[in-house]
């Protein structure tokens, strides 16, 4: 079962490397992974997203913690919080194909964002159903690419990971 994970951290040079063993020493398969500035200057936001099967999660979060750097750890629950990756996908296409797949682009609110002859680059941003489903749709068509980032994710509603927090 996958699990979505949100680090507030320092920005500090090998940090990125100690949260990515911890996972591995512990045998967690990270599915994704982003890293980010926040809103406060020093302060960089690591979403994880963790396959853990049958190991407890809260063994490696309680590691977390006690990681120097590592200033807040949230587990956010995919109905409480707004999740979404982002997809550049090169598509073949010819005289033939090319308004069926500027069709489907805009029936996903997807961007074209180059033209060559004989494929096209599109960007995609939602939720991974959404992608899997684009995907899908462009599969006959000959996906030449796919670049995708990690899962980004914030908790619905006004509270924010960086209250309380305060740089001296």
């Amino acid at each position: 079962m996958a699990h979505v994970l949100s680090l507030l951290v320092e920005d500090k040079p090998g940090l990125l490397t100690r949260v990515a063993g911890l996972f591995a020493r512990r045998g967690f398969n990270i599915q994704s992974l982003a890293v980010g500035p926040t809103e406060l200057e020093g302060l960089s936001r690591i979403t994880v997203v963790v396959d853990v099967e049958d190991l407890p999660l809260e063994q490696v979060t309680k590691q977390l913690n006690k990681l120097v750097n590592v200033i807040k750890i949230v587990e956010l629950d995919p109905a409480q919080s707004v999740q979404r990756e982002h997809l550049l996908i090169k598509v073949r296409v010819d005289n033939t194909t090319r308004s069926q797949v500027l069709e489907a682009t805009s029936l996903f609110r997807a961007h074209v964002v180059d033209v060559a002859s004989d494929a096209l680059v599109i960007e995609l941003t939602g939720d991974s159903g959404k992608a899997k489903a684009f995907l899908k749709i462009l599969e006959p068509y000959g996906i030449k690419e796919i670049v995708q980032s990690g899962l980004v994710a914030v908790a619905r509603g006004s509270k924010s990971m960086t209250e309380r927090v305060y740089k001296n």
